[in-house]
């Protein structure tokens, strides 16, 4: 930790202001400075420190952070010095929402979780506000895709994980969800998303980060759809780096080998960092990203030169033997970070790595910003020693701070957010808007308290509902809870849903209280993904949404008047006549081998000819997809009933789905087609074949029907599963497991 050092003095912000340009008259204002807003703090750079570093010696961690402070300080000052541009996106030196400034922001933000000092937490909390937690972008479909403007996501997001507040990641979460599904799309044909190389470190980190806030992995694997895409296509093996983008694969640099910028694959490098920094120990791809990111290394490795830099142009470095720093500063970076997580041998890299940060060093310009920065660009420039940006100096903070901890053990993956600041620490960082210039006086001032006192005590404040905020995640289960059972429970917190459960499938039936809320509620059943072999409905229906996957599963079937996964009715007149909510229930086993209650539905018409009811028991034992249904529907007349087991039509962006039908075995099937945001869900009905009459469809399902006779029980089975469930990915999966199934059906009369 390093001290907090007040620069407050008149004498020590002139000094330090003269190197940078800063002019005086945003100092002589003190606490407003030349723009409200910007304090005199920002103004001055930290004390320089010692930065002549010694290649053969490994920095204390005392040493690397002052540098980090240092550099950082310094960029916040010039930042702070010019005036803030309506339109940021071509914004090179100010405080910006564009890239530039967004890879500083990255590094700040780090920098902010070790530091003693409050300033960096400050300003980049004025920053986000500034931009009222905003992404770029908004103008058309193609820069909302933009990775470049999705960058800043990242310092919303650390600012929501130290602080909990749910409005500081809206707005980014509602620009990914936009974007899921088009990186999600089938195919690899077409235009990429991301199809420059140094995409990867702006956009898939923030995505990722994101599944590990919120818990849904949506976006994980949307990212990874797109980043496998991206690598494919601008990844050549033998070579082991990446074309900055496609145009690449023809040109050459005058010594006839490939263009290979030096930025273009520091980036990436440093995107895979912090992309494995949030992908859980068990995704299915993490070993690609692992090994992409070892062969990285490991050839940039290969390409140091002698005085501890890499060229703007890797296999160039005739052509462009200056320093370059806005890569080689996030090589250093890449390098070290994987030596502290234990993806790059220790005696191999760190001989490099501490020669690549004495030569950063080298380049720390008087005034403390991080010189021989290429501007920005797309491919390999010459490059002059005063040239400075915003994102070198965030690579150079990131790169210290990897520095700093290459004394220490090596660190697991993935990372865990930082804690959350304590109610002080948020005050302390939190900009306060200042009271208007009309509050003038005793009088005014006693007026204005007494009226933000009055705000404070009549606002609704949600959070005193005592619900879990929208965001959070699901909290984790206890040992006990983790036991895979089978259970079933009433839930009058939840409009009276009857919910059962078992290690593989979860699913509920609406009750009387909603039945009185909402009209259109029937006697459908809903189907939830699931992921996890413990129950998690209970969990999961705490949050208002439940509809969002935390982790664990969700809710993302619509029922509506449909039959959902499995309900029945009357087919009768080719119409179809169902009841409305169960009108009673009685949980007969739940918690351990098997879930098992009954329900009754109140009497229903048939059109005008007769009236039906019925009781019908549920139960749904461990390691099976499949409900047991052996429901005895009653009749005011005797004649035989036609009874419609009904699957829901769903069709959406993707398509209609498969629906296939076998009257000999009693089935029918139907996999919707694959969501990009969600996966797909397959069901399953399989009844007696004596009983089946055949088969049909009507404007919302579709049916298997059975000749019943009133008062007589029969037997049939309701099956679900999700391709991102874990036991069946796809149509084919699910259909070879209903073909293998052996019901037991209740013998005929």
């Amino acid at each position: 930790m390093l001290p907090y050092r007040r620069s407050s003095m008149l004498l020590s912000l002139l000094l330090a202001g003269a190197g940078l340009g800063i002019p005086a008259s945003a100092i002589a204002q003190g606490g407003q400075g030349a723009v409200a807003g910007i304090e005199p703090i920002w103004l001055a750079p930290a004390p320089r420190p010692i930065l002549n570093t010694d290649p053969a010696k490994l920095p204390s961690r005392r040493e690397a952070l002052a540098a980090a402070e240092y550099v950082a300080s310094a960029q916040i000052a010039s930042m702070v010095s010019h005036p803030i541009p309506l339109t940021t996106g071509g914004a090179l030196d100010h405080l910006s929402s564009n890239w530039v400034s967004a890879a500083f922001y990255v590094g700040a933000a780090r920098l902010a979780r070790v530091s003693d000092n409050p300033r960096t937490l400050r300003f980049l909390t004025n920053v986000a506000e500034h931009y009222n937690y905003a992404v770029r972008g908004a103008r058309s479909g193609v820069t909302m895709l933009n990775a470049d403007d999705i960058a800043i996501g990242d310092l919303y997001e650390e600012l929501y994980a130290r602080r909990g507040q749910e409005g500081t990641l809206l707005p980014l979460r509602q620009r990914l969800d936009w974007q899921v599904p088009h990186l999600s799309r089938p195919g690899n044909d077409g235009p990429l998303i991301w199809w420059w190389c140094d995409a990867l470190f702006m956009a898939p980190p923030v995505l990722a980060r994101m599944s590990a806030i919120t818990g849904d992995p949506k976006y994980l694997i949307a990212a990874d759809r797109e980043w496998q895409r991206t690598a494919a296509r601008l990844w050549v093996p033998g070579d082991r780096l990446f074309l900055r983008d496609e145009r690449f694969k023809e040109r050459t640099e005058a010594n006839g080998k490939p263009i290979y910028w030096s930025r273009g694959n520091s980036w990436v490098l440093a995107g895979l960092a912090r992309w494995l920094e949030s992908v859980p120990a068990d995704f299915a791809n993490r070993d690609f990203y692992v090994e992409r990111f070892k062969t990285l290394a490991g050839r940039i490795a290969e390409l140091q030169r002698p005085d501890g830099l890499w060229s703007a142009s890797l296999l160039a470095p005739e052509t462009y033997p200056e320093p370059e720093t806005s890569g080689s500063a996030f090589l250093v970076y890449g390098l070290a970070w994987g030596i502290n997580h234990g993806l790059l041998d220790r005696a191999t890299y760190l001989p490099q790595v501490r020669k690549g940060w004495a030569a950063l060093n080298r380049q720390v310009l008087p005034g403390g910003l991080l010189g021989a920065a290429q501007k920005t660009g797309d491919q390999p420039v010459h490059t002059k020693a005063d040239e400075t940006g915003p994102y070198a100096s965030g690579a150079y903070v990131l790169a210290a701070l990897e520095i700093a901890d290459l004394d220490g053990k090596a660190q697991p993956l993935p990372e865990s957010e930082p804690a959350r600041d304590a109610a002080e620490m948020i005050v302390a960082t939190t900009p306060v808007p200042p009271p208007p210039r009309t509050v003038v006086g005793a009088e005014e001032i006693a007026r204005r308290e007494a009226e933000m006192k009055a705000v404070r005590a009549l606002s609704y404040d949600p959070a005193a509902l005592e619900r879990p905020a929208e965001i959070a995640t699901l909290t984790p289960p206890t040992a006990e809870q983790r036991k895979p059972r089978a259970v079933a429970r009433f839930a009058p917190d939840r409009l009276d849903d009857l919910l059962w459960e078992n290690d593989r499938v979860a699913h509920r039936i609406y009750g009387p209280a909603l039945e009185a809320k909402e009209a259109p509620s029937g006697s459908g059943i809903d189907v939830w993904a699931k992921r996890v072999r413990w129950p998690f409905m209970d969990r999961q229906l705490k949050f208002p949404n439940y509809h969002v996957d935390r982790g664990e599963g969700l809710d993302f079937y619509d029922v509506g008047r449909s039959r959902g996964g499995g309900g029945l009715g009357i087919w009768y007149d080719n119409k179809l006549w169902t009841s409305r909510n169960f009108a009673t229930y009685k949980i007969l086993e739940t918690g351990g081998e098997s879930a098992r209650f009954t329900v009754d539905y109140k009497p229903w018409p048939v059109d005008v000819v007769r009236k039906v009811w019925e009781t019908r028991e549920f139960a749904l034992p461990l390691g099976s997809n499949f409900t047991r249904m052996r429901s005895t529907l009653s009749s005011d007349t005797k004649e035989p009933l036609t009874v419609a087991i009904g699957i829901a039509r769903k069709t959406g962006p993707a398509g209609k789905g498969f629906v296939t039908r076998d009257r000999e075995k009693g089935r029918m099937t139907f996999w919707e087609a694959e969501d990009a945001e969600h996966g797909a869900l397959g069901f399953a009905i399989l009844a007696d074949p004596a009983m089946v009459l055949g088969f049909a469809e009507d404007a919302e399902n579709y049916l298997m029907l059975l000749r019943v006779a009133p008062g007589q029980p029969f037997t049939y089975y309701m099956g679900s599963a999700w391709s991102r469930g874990g036991d069946f990915a796809t149509r084919a999966a699910w259909e070879r497991q209903v073909a293998e199934q052996k019901p037991a059906f209740e013998a005929r009369r």
